[in-house]
């Protein structure tokens, strides 16, 4: 955002330097990246943050400034035109297919216009924040653009309506709506672009009721006008236009064809609907001015201001948020500086509404963020914060922690897998497709869906250390899996799994022993680890599958137990050994782990041991 340093001297009297002013900016939050003398004046550059858009024009940084200075704001000048709608001769219906799309839509008609070169004063102003002149119609509507912030448009008149010579009426039907699929407009750049039903638009019905046409778009709503209605030196009538619109639509309609403009730079961002009409009725002024043109018609139609909530402002907590005392009365000057308006509720409280414009300010904190932005963060004493520690264990992350202690300590190693495998490794396991989550555009082969079980994942790592002459194997993996239920939605649960393979030596004092790991090994690692963790005794229930068994606790599975099929040890290459796998599932212990551990006293005799055979 540029502005020079006369232009805010009309609305606030600065009697500090240009350097001390941007230093007073930059405190305050309105960083200036830079500050340059040309032509007797200083042009400041400020870095604007999105939630600001009231910054986006002179009036809203002037505001700041006598805030941030102590300085009367005179405001806008009020425009005596305001009050006058014109002629009944002239029909002008407005009207907005979709209230969300347009909340506010005003046109006025301005008769009998010279266009022709800008003053001096209006072209160096435009000129020296980077604006080009082009005449003295499309100057005013860019000059009050980055005053007031309010993008305006105008359309040469004659351009849109049709009428024979000397006829005094214009008959004008102007519609806000959203395009229709690959209907077209040449914008004022001169390039055709295609439109859809994500832009929004101006069109313009023109003729008698008997002979309506319906024309064809004239503008892209808050983004750019058209090539057919510009102004030119011919132009003798004007329509002009300044609206709200929505802030994500013309974001969306402007990323998609490809512009950048300042109007819908400052749409996007969000513009207060309090400053459409006054900024109208401003360039009605100049143009009246600048022009000699006379208004005929005006016509609006929408909400021409928000309705704002009252926020409670509590000085106490003012105060115990910003660490320092301000009172009451300063909180209030600050934030009536500002726009608001505020209402003492005793020595502890204010009633806020927030200025015209603000759409950042919604709570008491923003209120507070403001009083201490004006007051001067400087001024806020640096102290070190007072933080308290406290324990927040979480619970299921305490009986994973307590799982992996056990498993480790019974001789399993951990892995951690992919949480995609292939399908051809599922259905070597029998795994239903029906229960597969599968990724619409993978990598490769190998990881295609997502796992529904962990077994497969370690039978394989399992598998690769015994091709590898590893003797004895033992993997475990906490991790999560997922499936698709039966109406259709996908399910995640996390498991426990482990699986070994091979063969397991040690020495004695007999020699050495060796052992397969086989279904009896695996069982007693699990009721170990159900143990451990405090669920107690489960049983083993042998289920259609012979070489599979469901561990349950009650009348709830909590698990299962299994040997690897022949089929999946072919497609493992896994000759001459076998792998034992199973898996429990978290969720359904989640109710039955209990890691409080209870101690008993110490036996106060000492105990006795007989040895009896028979």
């Amino acid at each position: 955002m540029k502005l020079t340093y006369n232009w805010l001297k009309d609305f606030v009297e600065i009697k500090l330097s240009p350097q001390a002013l941007a230093d007073k900016l930059t405190m305050a939050g309105l960083e200036v990246k830079s500050l340059d003398e040309q032509n007797g004046d200083f042009v400041y550059e400020i870095e604007i943050t999105s939630n600001r858009p009231d910054w986006l024009s002179v009036v809203g940084v002037a505001r700041e400034v006598a805030a941030v200075t102590g300085k009367r704001f005179t405001g806008m000048p009020v425009s005596r035109f305001s009050r006058r709608t014109g002629a009944p001769a002239h029909r002008l219906t407005i009207r907005v297919e979709n209230k969300k799309d347009c909340s506010l839509y005003t046109a006025k008609i301005i008769e009998g216009v010279k266009v022709g070169p800008s003053p001096d004063w209006l072209r160096q102003r435009l000129e020296l924040i980077g604006c080009r002149s082009i005449n003295n119609i499309v100057d005013i509507t860019n000059y009050v653009l980055f005053e007031t912030g309010e993008p305006l448009h105008a359309f040469d008149l004659d351009k849109i309506v049709s009428r024979s010579a000397g006829e005094p009426v214009c008959r004008l039907a102007i519609t806000t709506r959203r395009a229709k699929e690959n209907e077209e407009i040449i914008t004022i750049d001169g390039i055709k672009r295609a439109l859809n039903n994500d832009i929004l638009i101006i069109a313009a019905d023109t003729g008698s009721p008997a002979h309506r046409i319906t024309g064809s778009p004239i503008a892209i709503a808050g983004v750019m006008g058209g090539k057919e209605t510009e102004v030119t030196a011919s132009t003798k009538n004007v329509l002009l236009e300044a609206a709200v619109f929505n802030p994500g639509l013309i974001r969306r309609g402007r990323q998609q064809l490809g512009l950048q403009t300042d109007s819908a730079y400052r749409f996007e961002r969000g513009i207060g609907p309090e400053a459409a009409i006054p900024a109208s009725w401003r360039a009605v002024e100049l143009i009246r001015e600048l022009s000699g043109g006379e208004l005929k018609c005006a016509r609006s139609v929408g909400a021409a201001r928000l309705t704002r909530k009252a926020i409670n402002l509590s000085i106490d907590r003012m105060q115990t948020l910003l660490g320092v005392k301000i009172d009451g009365t300063t909180a209030k000057r600050i934030l009536e500086a500002l726009g608001c308006k505020v209402a003492v509720r005793g020595r502890k409280s204010c009633s806020v509404v927030a200025a015209p414009g603000r759409l950042d300010i919604q709570s008491e904190v923003d209120l507070i963020e403001e009083v201490a932005r004006v007051w001067g963060y400087e001024k806020i004493p640096v102290t070190i914060p007072t933080v308290k520690i406290q324990s927040m264990p979480n619970p299921q992350r305490c009986q994973i922690s307590a799982a992996k202690t056990v498993l480790a300590g019974l001789g399993l190693d951990e892995a951690i897998t992919y949480s995609l495998v292939s399908r051809e490794l599922l259905d070597a396991f029998k795994i239903s497709p029906e229960l597969l989550v599968e990724v619409q555009n993978p990598l490769s082969s190998d990881q295609a869906v997502l796992r529904p079980t962990l077994i497969p994942s370690l039978a394989k790592a399992v598998a690769y250390n015994l091709a590898q002459k590893q003797p004895g194997v033992g993997f475990f993996e906490i991790g999560n899996a997922y499936s698709v239920d039966q109406d259709g939605c996908v399910q995640e649960q996390t498991i426990f799994a482990l699986a070994v393979g091979g063969q397991r030596s040690w020495l004695t004092a007999q020699g050495a022993g060796r052992e397969t790991l086989g279904l009896l090994h695996a069982k007693g690692i699990i009721q170990t680890l159900l143990t451990r963790l405090g669920v107690g005794q489960v049983e083993w229930v042998a289920s259609e599958n012979p070489q599979e068994y469901a561990i349950m606790r009650g009348k709830q599975r909590v698990g299962v137990l299994q040997n690897i099929p022949a089929k999946a040890l072919a497609y493992l290459d896994v000759k001459h050994a076998g792998i034992v796998a199973a898996q429990l599932y978290l969720d359904a212990l989640k109710g039955l782990i209990g890691l409080k551990k209870t101690f008993s006293d110490i036996p106060r005799y000492p105990a006795i041991t007989r040895d009896i055979s028979v």
